[in-house]
Order: C-alpha cells, then structure tokens, then sequence
C-alpha cells in the first residue's frame, strides 16, 4: 500500500526544489501518493488564507507532510505558517541535523550534531501585549501589584511559558531520538543561571528525565556558554535539546557550521503527524530560474523517509546527495569552490544527478 502524503510546494524557489524532492524520494521506489496543498502566498493569492483549512485537513488525514519554503508577509495580521501548522497540529518537536558534508564550503569539517527543539511554548507561544494598549495596561499593573521590579508603562511585553510536562516531553524525545540512533550524549542548553523559575523548571524536568535513561550520558550547559564551545569544541556534544528561542538561534548556528541553511534539512514531529521542511527562506529573486540548491529540500525528504521506516530508501538518498556534492561537477553555483553560475548545475540538473548516482 502506498504511502499518502501531503505535498506544500510553497512559493519563491518553493515549487522548484519541492519537485526536486518528489523526484528524488519518487526514484527511491518508496510508494508514495502526493497530496498536492497550497499555505503561504500562493494560498494567499488564490484563497484569502496563508493556511487554508484544506490543507491543515490534509496534513491531518495523511499525518505526513513535505513542506517547501514560504513568505509570511510582514505586517500585522499575518501569522507564521510555520508556527500556525506546529500549534495547530500539535509538532511540538523539531528535528534538525547538522552533518558536514565533504565538498560544501565551511569553516567546520567532521560536524555531527543534532538540535532538538522544543516548538510549542518558550517565547514562541504568542502571548503578546503590544506597547500603549488596554490589555497591556492591565497586565503591567497586575505585574507591578506582585513584584519588586516595577515595569513601565510603555513597555510592550512577551510572556514566556514553560511547563513541566511539554518539558518532559521534548526531553524524552531528545533520549528517545538518541537511542533510536545510537547517539551517546543528551545535553540540555537553557539559561537556568538568570531564569530560575522558567528555565530552572526546564533544567529539572530534563535531570528528571534523565535518570530514566542510564544507557544515555547527560549533561547541561547555558545557551551562551553552548555557543561558545560549539565554536571551540564540537566534537565534544551530540544530541542537543533546549527550548523554542535558543533552538531557533542554535540551530541556525550548527547549520552555519556546516555549511548554511542551504544544506541543513529539518522536521517537525507531533504525537500523530509530521512535517518536514527546508527551513531556508523562499528566495524570491531566484525563483522561476532553475538555479535554487535543492539539497535541504531533499534531505528533509529523506528524514521524512526515516521517519516513516524507510530507512534503507533514506540512506540511498543521503548517500547520493552527499557523492554528488563531493564531486562538486553537477551542483548549483552556491555549492561550487568558485560560485561561478556559467559552470553550476540547475535545480533539475543537480537533481538528475542525484537520481543517476542513485540507480548507479
């Protein structure tokens, strides 16, 4: 039986490197039946909504989504449909690997990490009061009612929310995923020092969770502290968990240290659906020019492929993505030693590549 899952092109290069995966994931001989949905500008255009109920029906019905990149618009009104699809399907883990890959241009070689991010709350829950308003009047008066610290005014406020059992949660995710793949080392990267009550709880539930896993080594580190030595001593970490801000900045960093977001893949796993993107941006100017680097893109798709058990399938497309890249002939521009455009690959030309060493 053939597996169902939904297809969000998205816009921009969205639409080119999302068939650029299709194609790939299709030659690997996985049965797969594309469920084709719009999110996004494109959405936005043809229905009125950057996420059309359509699609979320979709996502829920087949539980496994592709998903290329998009453009929120700036401007109030708008949401993030990455963060509207994590709150509504509930993805409260995102999956993101860094792994060098020979022949990519970067300052680090031998990477090997994997950021795991907590998706639903930290300071991405949304809960915002803007500077000047009713409710943010009222907030900022109940505060300076129960605290020493006094806030102004003016100011505009955030509300940061941690919680026992979402924290658990992405922690046991974090030893689940490591001894799922045979990884040694669980480390837990907060700022527990300054924030005692909110990344304190973090801290205590991952020490917790911890005990329950004796096979898998432990240790935490303070976000700031993490960055420095990813700098200095990488090869000394593993697994790194950590909530919604610091694992959007962290895993930014890891994918700058292997190469860009051009080549890191992701996803983002719920209790019973998941989504798995290429988290670069959309790239407008480039679209429709048949240039764009496919290679997140495609590595998404191959995590999707683990995801679903494949992993023979996931490992022929990683092994491909990787010798083509290595020979560094038929790849985009951003991926040559000279960024020399006249001599790169296109989209569909390095895509055929990989196809090729695939069935080779």
């Amino acid at each position: 039986m053939a597996y169902r899952v939904t297809l969000i092109p998205g816009d921009g290069i969205g639409p080119e490197v999302s068939e650029a995966a299709r194609r790939v994931i299709d030659a690997t001989g996985v049965p797969i039946e594309w469920e084709v949905r719009e999110a996004g500008m494109t959405a936005l255009e043809s229905q009125g909504d950057l996420l059309p109920a359509a699609t979320l029906e979709s996502l829920k019905r087949n539980r496994l989504g592709l998903k290329g990149p998009m453009t929120t618009p700036i401007g109030s009104g708008f949401r993030s449909v990455n963060v509207g699809l994590r709150q509504e399907l509930g993805l409260y883990a995102n999956l993101r690997p860094g792994k060098s890959l020979r022949g990519v241009q970067s300052a680090f070689h031998d990477i090997d990490l994997v950021v795991i991010r907590e998706n639903l709350e930290g300071m991405y829950t949304g809960i915002e009061f803007d500077t000047g308003t009713t409710a943010a009047a009222e907030v900022i008066d109940a505060i300076n009612e129960r605290s020493k610290r006094q806030i102004d005014g003016s100011a505009a406020i955030s509300i940061k929310l941690i919680t026992p059992a979402e924290s658990r949660r992405i922690v046991e995710y974090a030893f689940e995923y490591a001894r799922a793949n045979g990884r040694k080392l669980v480390t837990a990267v907060h700022k527990a020092n300054i924030m005692k009550f909110t990344d304190g709880l973090f801290l205590r539930e991952a020490q917790a969770v911890a005990e329950r896993y004796p096979d898998i080594a432990f240790n935490d580190r303070i976000v700031d502290n993490m960055c420095m030595q990813l700098m200095q001593k990488p090869r000394e970490y593993d697994v790194l968990v950590m909530p919604n801000l610091y694992g959007d900045i962290v895993s930014d960093l890891v994918a700058g240290m292997i190469g860009g977001l051009g080549v890191a893949p992701s996803g983002n796993i719920g209790p019973e659906t998941a989504v798995f993107e290429a988290i670069h941006g959309s790239a407008p100017s480039h679209a429709g020019k048949n240039e764009a680097n496919p290679t997140a893109m495609i590595l998404s798709g191959a995590l999707m492929l683990r995801h679903m058990g494949e992993r023979a399938a996931a490992e022929q497309v990683e092994d491909a993505v990787a010798e083509v890249i290595a020979a560094g002939k038929e790849v985009t521009y951003d991926l040559r030693a000279d960024r020399d455009p006249s001599k790169a690959a296109t989209t569909t030309g390095m895509t055929d590549a990989i196809i090729a060493t695939m069935a080779s």
